[in-house]
Protein backbone atom coordinates (compact mmCIF):
# COMPACT_ATOMS: atom_id res chain seq x y z
CA UNK A 1 0.00 0.00 0.00
CA UNK A 2 1.41 3.40 -1.02
CA UNK A 3 1.80 6.29 1.39
CA UNK A 4 -1.07 8.09 -0.38
CA UNK A 5 -3.37 5.07 0.08
CA UNK A 6 -2.40 4.83 3.75
CA UNK A 7 -3.16 8.52 4.22
CA UNK A 8 -6.55 8.13 2.54
CA UNK A 9 -7.39 5.12 4.73
CA UNK A 10 -6.37 7.08 7.83
CA UNK A 11 -8.53 10.03 6.77
CA UNK A 12 -11.51 7.75 6.13
CA UNK A 13 -11.08 6.13 9.55
CA UNK A 14 -10.98 9.53 11.23
CA UNK A 15 -14.07 10.64 9.30
CA UNK A 16 -16.29 7.67 10.13
CA UNK A 17 -15.14 7.66 13.75
CA UNK A 18 -15.88 11.38 14.12
CA UNK A 19 -19.31 11.05 12.51
CA UNK A 20 -20.12 8.01 14.64
CA UNK A 21 -19.12 9.81 17.84
CA UNK A 22 -21.24 12.84 16.94
CA UNK A 23 -24.22 10.71 15.98
CA UNK A 24 -24.06 8.61 19.13
CA UNK A 25 -23.67 11.82 21.14
CA UNK A 26 -26.89 13.27 19.71
CA UNK A 27 -28.76 10.04 20.39
CA UNK A 28 -27.39 9.92 23.94
CA UNK A 29 -28.40 13.49 24.71
CA UNK A 30 -31.89 12.98 23.31
CA UNK A 31 -32.26 9.61 25.03
CA UNK A 32 -31.20 11.02 28.39
CA UNK A 33 -33.91 13.68 28.36
CA UNK A 34 -36.55 11.21 27.19
CA UNK A 35 -35.54 8.61 29.80
CA UNK A 36 -35.70 11.11 32.67
CA UNK A 37 -39.21 12.13 31.64
CA UNK A 38 -40.26 8.54 30.94
CA UNK A 39 -39.25 7.37 34.42
CA UNK A 40 -40.94 10.35 36.03
CA UNK A 41 -44.23 9.65 34.26
CA UNK A 42 -44.11 5.89 34.84
CA UNK A 43 -43.33 6.24 38.53
CA UNK A 44 -45.96 8.95 38.95
CA UNK A 45 -48.61 6.60 37.57
CA UNK A 46 -47.27 3.59 39.50
CA UNK A 47 -47.13 5.33 42.86
CA UNK A 48 -50.41 7.26 42.54
CA UNK A 49 -52.55 4.41 41.19
CA UNK A 50 -50.73 1.10 41.94
CA UNK A 51 -52.97 -0.33 39.23
CA UNK A 52 -52.00 -2.89 36.62
CA UNK A 53 -54.80 -1.63 34.36
CA UNK A 54 -53.56 1.98 34.47
CA UNK A 55 -50.00 0.85 33.76
CA UNK A 56 -51.32 -1.20 30.84
CA UNK A 57 -53.20 1.79 29.38
CA UNK A 58 -50.08 3.91 29.63
CA UNK A 59 -47.89 1.26 28.01
CA UNK A 60 -50.42 0.62 25.22
CA UNK A 61 -50.64 4.36 24.51
CA UNK A 62 -46.85 4.46 24.41
CA UNK A 63 -46.59 1.73 21.79
CA UNK A 64 -49.71 1.44 19.62
CA UNK A 65 -49.13 4.57 17.45
CA UNK A 66 -45.78 3.14 16.40
CA UNK A 67 -47.47 -0.07 15.25
CA UNK A 68 -49.23 1.80 12.47
CA UNK A 69 -46.53 4.40 11.81
CA UNK A 70 -43.37 2.25 11.79
CA UNK A 71 -43.93 0.54 8.40
CA UNK A 72 -44.71 3.91 6.77
CA UNK A 73 -41.71 5.48 8.53
CA UNK A 74 -39.61 2.63 7.15
CA UNK A 75 -40.61 3.69 3.63
CA UNK A 76 -39.68 7.29 4.51
CA UNK A 77 -36.29 6.10 5.79
CA UNK A 78 -35.62 4.47 2.41
CA UNK A 79 -36.99 7.40 0.37
CA UNK A 80 -35.71 10.47 2.21
CA UNK A 81 -32.77 11.89 4.12
CA UNK A 82 -32.56 9.81 7.30
CA UNK A 83 -30.79 12.54 9.26
CA UNK A 84 -33.65 14.96 8.54
CA UNK A 85 -36.21 12.36 9.66
CA UNK A 86 -34.40 11.96 12.99
CA UNK A 87 -34.37 15.74 13.45
CA UNK A 88 -38.10 16.01 12.67
CA UNK A 89 -38.93 13.22 15.11
CA UNK A 90 -36.98 14.92 17.91
CA UNK A 91 -38.72 18.20 17.10
CA UNK A 92 -42.17 16.57 17.24
CA UNK A 93 -41.50 15.15 20.70
CA UNK A 94 -40.03 18.44 21.97
CA UNK A 95 -43.00 20.51 20.77
CA UNK A 96 -45.54 18.06 22.22
CA UNK A 97 -43.69 18.01 25.55
CA UNK A 98 -43.62 21.81 25.67
CA UNK A 99 -47.39 21.91 25.11
CA UNK A 100 -47.82 19.45 28.00
CA UNK A 101 -45.70 21.71 30.23
CA UNK A 102 -48.01 24.62 29.47
CA UNK A 103 -51.16 22.57 30.12
CA UNK A 104 -49.83 21.31 33.47
CA UNK A 105 -48.80 24.83 34.45
CA UNK A 106 -52.37 25.95 33.73
CA UNK A 107 -53.68 23.31 36.14
CA UNK A 108 -54.73 20.54 33.73
CA UNK A 109 -52.93 17.81 35.68
CA UNK A 110 -54.82 14.69 34.68
CA UNK A 111 -53.67 11.14 34.00
CA UNK A 112 -55.22 11.06 30.53
CA UNK A 113 -52.89 13.87 29.39
CA UNK A 114 -49.96 11.61 30.26
CA UNK A 115 -51.54 8.90 28.12
CA UNK A 116 -51.86 11.36 25.21
CA UNK A 117 -48.23 12.39 25.68
CA UNK A 118 -47.17 8.75 25.61
CA UNK A 119 -48.95 8.36 22.27
CA UNK A 120 -47.28 11.43 20.75
CA UNK A 121 -43.86 10.28 21.94
CA UNK A 122 -44.57 6.89 20.37
CA UNK A 123 -45.24 8.61 17.04
CA UNK A 124 -41.86 10.35 17.25
CA UNK A 125 -40.14 7.09 18.11
CA UNK A 126 -41.94 5.34 15.26
CA UNK A 127 -40.51 7.87 12.80
CA UNK A 128 -37.05 7.91 14.33
CA UNK A 129 -36.31 4.21 14.97
CA UNK A 130 -36.18 2.96 11.34
CA UNK A 131 -34.00 5.93 10.35
CA UNK A 132 -31.57 5.33 13.23
CA UNK A 133 -31.34 1.59 12.52
CA UNK A 134 -30.71 2.22 8.81
CA UNK A 135 -28.31 5.15 9.15
CA UNK A 136 -25.56 3.39 11.14
CA UNK A 137 -24.45 1.15 8.24
CA UNK A 138 -24.09 4.37 6.20
CA UNK A 139 -21.43 5.80 8.49
CA UNK A 140 -19.90 2.69 10.10
CA UNK A 141 -17.81 0.08 8.23
CA UNK A 142 -19.40 -3.38 8.24
CA UNK A 143 -16.45 -4.81 10.19
CA UNK A 144 -17.11 -2.34 13.02
CA UNK A 145 -20.89 -2.69 13.32
CA UNK A 146 -20.80 -5.14 16.23
CA UNK A 147 -18.42 -2.95 18.19
CA UNK A 148 -20.35 0.26 17.50
CA UNK A 149 -23.70 -1.35 18.36
CA UNK A 150 -22.10 -2.71 21.54
CA UNK A 151 -20.82 0.75 22.44
CA UNK A 152 -24.26 2.17 21.72
CA UNK A 153 -25.77 -0.44 24.04
CA UNK A 154 -23.33 0.53 26.79
CA UNK A 155 -24.17 4.20 26.34
CA UNK A 156 -27.87 3.42 26.61
CA UNK A 157 -27.14 1.45 29.76
CA UNK A 158 -25.28 4.40 31.27
CA UNK A 159 -28.22 6.65 30.40
CA UNK A 160 -30.59 4.15 32.02
CA UNK A 161 -28.27 4.09 35.03
CA UNK A 162 -28.21 7.81 35.69
CA UNK A 163 -31.65 8.81 34.40
CA UNK A 164 -33.68 7.11 37.18
CA UNK A 165 -31.44 8.74 39.78
CA UNK A 166 -31.91 12.13 38.19
CA UNK A 167 -35.64 11.49 37.78
CA UNK A 168 -36.06 10.39 41.39
CA UNK A 169 -34.17 13.45 42.61
CA UNK A 170 -36.25 15.79 40.46
CA UNK A 171 -39.52 14.15 41.60
CA UNK A 172 -38.64 14.96 45.20
CA UNK A 173 -37.69 18.61 44.62
CA UNK A 174 -39.82 19.88 41.74
CA UNK A 175 -43.12 19.56 39.91
CA UNK A 176 -43.73 17.03 37.15
CA UNK A 177 -44.12 19.73 34.50
CA UNK A 178 -40.69 21.11 35.33
CA UNK A 179 -39.18 17.69 34.67
CA UNK A 180 -40.83 17.71 31.23
CA UNK A 181 -38.67 20.71 30.28
CA UNK A 182 -35.56 18.50 30.49
CA UNK A 183 -36.74 16.58 27.43
CA UNK A 184 -37.34 19.81 25.51
CA UNK A 185 -33.85 21.13 26.26
CA UNK A 186 -32.03 17.89 25.37
CA UNK A 187 -34.00 17.55 22.13
CA UNK A 188 -33.01 21.08 21.08
CA UNK A 189 -29.33 20.32 21.78
CA UNK A 190 -29.48 17.08 19.77
CA UNK A 191 -31.18 18.82 16.84
CA UNK A 192 -28.56 21.60 16.92
CA UNK A 193 -25.66 19.11 16.69
CA UNK A 194 -27.32 17.01 13.97
CA UNK A 195 -28.11 20.09 11.90
CA UNK A 196 -24.78 21.90 12.07
CA UNK A 197 -22.05 19.35 12.75
CA UNK A 198 -23.05 16.02 11.22
CA UNK A 199 -22.99 16.00 7.39
CA UNK A 200 -24.14 12.44 6.71
CA UNK A 201 -24.40 11.81 2.94
CA UNK A 202 -27.87 11.07 1.62
CA UNK A 203 -28.18 7.39 0.69
CA UNK A 204 -28.50 6.42 -2.97
CA UNK A 205 -32.25 5.66 -3.10
CA UNK A 206 -33.13 9.03 -1.54
CA UNK A 207 -31.20 10.79 -4.32
CA UNK A 208 -33.21 9.05 -7.02
CA UNK A 209 -36.50 10.31 -8.37
CA UNK A 210 -39.23 8.22 -6.75
CA UNK A 211 -41.35 6.57 -9.45
CA UNK A 212 -43.41 4.30 -7.21
CA UNK A 213 -46.08 5.07 -4.62
CA UNK A 214 -45.72 4.74 -0.87
CA UNK A 215 -48.05 1.76 -0.96
CA UNK A 216 -45.98 0.11 -3.67
CA UNK A 217 -42.77 0.64 -1.70
CA UNK A 218 -44.46 -0.74 1.41
CA UNK A 219 -45.62 -3.86 -0.48
CA UNK A 220 -42.12 -4.34 -1.88
CA UNK A 221 -40.73 -4.20 1.65
CA UNK A 222 -43.10 -6.90 2.89
CA UNK A 223 -42.39 -9.00 -0.22
CA UNK A 224 -38.66 -8.67 0.44
CA UNK A 225 -39.21 -10.12 3.92
CA UNK A 226 -41.54 -12.80 2.55
CA UNK A 227 -38.86 -13.91 0.08
CA UNK A 228 -36.19 -14.33 2.78
CA UNK A 229 -36.70 -17.29 5.12
CA UNK A 230 -34.21 -15.85 7.60
CA UNK A 231 -36.18 -12.61 7.98
CA UNK A 232 -39.53 -14.39 8.33
CA UNK A 233 -38.29 -16.73 11.05
CA UNK A 234 -36.29 -13.99 12.76
CA UNK A 235 -39.37 -11.77 13.05
CA UNK A 236 -41.55 -14.67 14.22
CA UNK A 237 -39.07 -15.51 16.98
CA UNK A 238 -38.70 -11.83 17.89
CA UNK A 239 -42.49 -11.34 18.15
CA UNK A 240 -42.98 -14.24 20.56
CA UNK A 241 -39.91 -13.17 22.54
CA UNK A 242 -41.29 -9.65 23.03
CA UNK A 243 -44.66 -10.93 24.24
CA UNK A 244 -42.94 -13.12 26.83
CA UNK A 245 -40.58 -10.45 28.16
CA UNK A 246 -43.37 -7.86 28.52
CA UNK A 247 -44.13 -8.77 32.18
CA UNK A 248 -40.48 -8.55 33.25
CA UNK A 249 -40.09 -5.31 31.31
CA UNK A 250 -43.14 -3.51 32.67
CA UNK A 251 -44.53 -5.26 35.74
CA UNK A 252 -41.38 -5.32 37.88
CA UNK A 253 -42.00 -1.80 39.32
CA UNK A 254 -45.55 -2.84 40.22
CA UNK A 255 -44.30 -6.10 41.74
CA UNK A 256 -41.70 -4.23 43.81
CA UNK A 257 -44.32 -1.72 45.01
CA UNK A 258 -46.67 -4.53 46.06
CA UNK A 259 -44.22 -7.08 47.44
CA UNK A 260 -41.32 -5.05 48.81
CA UNK A 261 -42.65 -1.53 49.38
CA UNK A 262 -43.68 1.52 47.36
CA UNK A 263 -40.64 3.62 48.23
CA UNK A 264 -39.13 5.61 45.36
CA UNK A 265 -35.64 4.39 46.32
CA UNK A 266 -36.68 0.79 45.66
CA UNK A 267 -37.88 1.65 42.15
CA UNK A 268 -34.69 3.63 41.62
CA UNK A 269 -32.55 0.69 42.80
CA UNK A 270 -34.46 -1.58 40.42
CA UNK A 271 -33.69 0.58 37.38
CA UNK A 272 -30.10 1.28 38.43
CA UNK A 273 -29.32 -2.42 38.91
CA UNK A 274 -30.79 -3.30 35.53
CA UNK A 275 -28.82 -0.48 33.90
CA UNK A 276 -25.55 -1.57 35.51
CA UNK A 277 -26.19 -5.03 34.10
CA UNK A 278 -26.85 -3.55 30.65
CA UNK A 279 -23.66 -1.53 30.86
CA UNK A 280 -21.65 -4.63 31.76
CA UNK A 281 -23.33 -6.57 28.96
CA UNK A 282 -22.42 -3.82 26.49
CA UNK A 283 -18.81 -3.90 27.65
CA UNK A 284 -18.80 -7.67 27.18
CA UNK A 285 -20.08 -7.29 23.62
CA UNK A 286 -17.49 -4.60 22.78
CA UNK A 287 -14.57 -6.63 24.16
CA UNK A 288 -15.73 -10.15 23.31
CA UNK A 289 -18.05 -9.62 20.35
CA UNK A 290 -20.10 -12.72 21.10
CA UNK A 291 -19.82 -16.19 19.57
CA UNK A 292 -18.72 -16.45 15.94
CA UNK A 293 -22.32 -17.42 15.20
CA UNK A 294 -24.48 -14.48 16.30
CA UNK A 295 -27.53 -16.69 16.79
CA UNK A 296 -25.64 -18.62 19.48
CA UNK A 297 -25.13 -15.35 21.38
CA UNK A 298 -28.85 -14.59 21.05
CA UNK A 299 -29.61 -18.09 22.36
CA UNK A 300 -27.43 -17.54 25.42
CA UNK A 301 -29.26 -14.29 26.10
CA UNK A 302 -32.67 -15.97 25.71
CA UNK A 303 -31.73 -18.69 28.21
CA UNK A 304 -30.53 -16.07 30.68
CA UNK A 305 -33.79 -14.14 30.26
CA UNK A 306 -35.77 -17.29 31.01
CA UNK A 307 -33.79 -18.24 34.11
CA UNK A 308 -33.82 -14.72 35.55
CA UNK A 309 -37.51 -14.08 34.83
CA UNK A 310 -38.42 -17.31 36.61
CA UNK A 311 -36.16 -16.33 39.51
CA UNK A 312 -37.93 -12.95 39.85
CA UNK A 313 -41.08 -14.92 40.57
CA UNK A 314 -39.65 -16.96 43.44
CA UNK A 315 -37.21 -14.58 45.14
CA UNK A 316 -38.47 -13.23 48.49
CA UNK A 317 -35.42 -11.09 49.33
CA UNK A 318 -35.12 -7.69 47.64
CA UNK A 319 -31.31 -7.75 47.38
CA UNK A 320 -31.35 -11.14 45.63
CA UNK A 321 -34.18 -9.85 43.43
CA UNK A 322 -31.88 -7.00 42.35
CA UNK A 323 -29.10 -9.47 41.51
CA UNK A 324 -31.36 -11.27 39.03
CA UNK A 325 -32.44 -7.92 37.58
CA UNK A 326 -28.77 -7.13 37.04
CA UNK A 327 -28.19 -10.43 35.21
CA UNK A 328 -31.25 -9.69 33.07
CA UNK A 329 -29.62 -6.38 32.19
CA UNK A 330 -26.43 -8.19 31.13
CA UNK A 331 -28.48 -10.42 28.82
CA UNK A 332 -30.09 -7.47 27.02
CA UNK A 333 -27.04 -6.38 24.95
CA UNK A 334 -26.15 -10.04 24.39
CA UNK A 335 -29.47 -10.30 22.55
CA UNK A 336 -29.95 -6.86 20.98
CA UNK A 337 -26.45 -6.34 19.57
CA UNK A 338 -26.15 -9.53 17.46
CA UNK A 339 -29.82 -9.25 16.42
CA UNK A 340 -29.34 -5.70 15.15
CA UNK A 341 -26.05 -6.48 13.41
CA UNK A 342 -27.60 -9.52 11.69
CA UNK A 343 -30.17 -7.25 10.06
CA UNK A 344 -27.68 -4.49 9.25
CA UNK A 345 -25.32 -6.96 7.58
CA UNK A 346 -27.80 -9.08 5.64
CA UNK A 347 -30.45 -6.61 4.48
CA UNK A 348 -29.83 -4.71 1.24
CA UNK A 349 -29.32 -0.95 1.56
CA UNK A 350 -32.47 -0.09 -0.44
CA UNK A 351 -34.65 -2.09 1.95
CA UNK A 352 -32.91 -1.25 5.24
CA UNK A 353 -35.43 1.36 6.38
CA UNK A 354 -38.45 -0.79 5.56
CA UNK A 355 -37.03 -3.84 7.32
CA UNK A 356 -36.28 -1.79 10.42
CA UNK A 357 -39.75 -0.28 10.09
CA UNK A 358 -41.28 -3.76 10.27
CA UNK A 359 -38.98 -4.51 13.20
CA UNK A 360 -40.33 -1.38 14.88
CA UNK A 361 -43.90 -2.42 14.14
CA UNK A 362 -43.30 -5.80 15.76
CA UNK A 363 -41.49 -4.23 18.72
CA UNK A 364 -44.28 -1.75 19.33
CA UNK A 365 -47.16 -4.17 18.90
CA UNK A 366 -46.04 -7.34 20.63
CA UNK A 367 -45.12 -5.83 24.00
CA UNK A 368 -48.47 -3.99 24.34
CA UNK A 369 -50.17 -7.21 23.26
CA UNK A 370 -48.31 -8.95 26.05
CA UNK A 371 -49.41 -6.26 28.49
CA UNK A 372 -53.04 -6.55 27.34
CA UNK A 373 -52.78 -10.14 28.52
CA UNK A 374 -50.51 -9.85 31.55
CA UNK A 375 -51.45 -6.35 32.83
CA UNK A 376 -55.06 -7.13 33.76
CA UNK A 377 -53.91 -10.59 34.85
CA UNK A 378 -51.61 -8.88 37.37
CA UNK A 379 -54.71 -7.50 39.12
CA UNK A 380 -56.22 -11.01 39.40
CA UNK A 381 -53.26 -13.25 40.26
CA UNK A 382 -49.83 -12.79 41.77
CA UNK A 383 -47.26 -11.22 39.48
CA UNK A 384 -44.81 -13.86 40.74
CA UNK A 385 -46.86 -16.58 39.04
CA UNK A 386 -46.78 -14.66 35.76
CA UNK A 387 -42.98 -14.40 35.97
CA UNK A 388 -42.59 -18.10 36.66
CA UNK A 389 -44.72 -19.01 33.64
CA UNK A 390 -43.14 -16.58 31.16
CA UNK A 391 -39.65 -17.43 32.42
CA UNK A 392 -40.21 -21.10 31.64
CA UNK A 393 -41.49 -20.28 28.16
CA UNK A 394 -38.55 -17.95 27.46
CA UNK A 395 -36.08 -20.69 28.38
CA UNK A 396 -37.83 -23.18 26.09
CA UNK A 397 -37.86 -20.63 23.27
CA UNK A 398 -34.11 -20.20 23.63
CA UNK A 399 -33.67 -23.94 23.09
CA UNK A 400 -35.93 -23.77 20.02
CA UNK A 401 -33.84 -20.92 18.61
CA UNK A 402 -30.73 -23.07 18.88
CA UNK A 403 -32.46 -25.83 16.92
CA UNK A 404 -33.68 -23.58 14.11
CA UNK A 405 -31.46 -24.44 11.13
CA UNK A 406 -32.39 -21.36 9.05
CA UNK A 407 -31.49 -18.88 11.80
CA UNK A 408 -28.35 -20.74 12.86
CA UNK A 409 -27.17 -20.87 9.23
CA UNK A 410 -27.81 -17.12 8.86
CA UNK A 411 -25.75 -16.55 11.98
CA UNK A 412 -22.82 -18.41 10.43
CA UNK A 413 -22.86 -16.32 7.27
CA UNK A 414 -22.90 -12.95 9.01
Amino acid sequence: MSQLDQQMETDNNIKWQKNTILFLATQTISLLGSAIVQFAIMWHITLTTQSGVMMTIYIVCGFVPSVFLSPIAGVWADRYNRRVLIILADALIAIATLILVILFAMGFETIWLLFVMAAVRAMGTGIQAPAVGAILPQIVPASQLTKVNGINGSIQAIVNLISPMISALLLTITALETIFLVDVITAVIAIFILTLFLPIPIHAKALQKQTTSYLSDLRQGFKYIEDHQFLKKFFMFFAVFLVLIAPAAFLTPLQVARSFGSDVWRLTALEITFSIGMMLGGIVMVSWGGFSNKVHTMTLASLLFGICTFALGITPVFVIYLVFMGITGVAMPLFNTPATVLLQEQVEEDYMGRVFGVLGMISTSMMPLGMLIFGPMADMIKIEWIFMGTGTLLFLQGLLLLSNKTLVEAGKKS
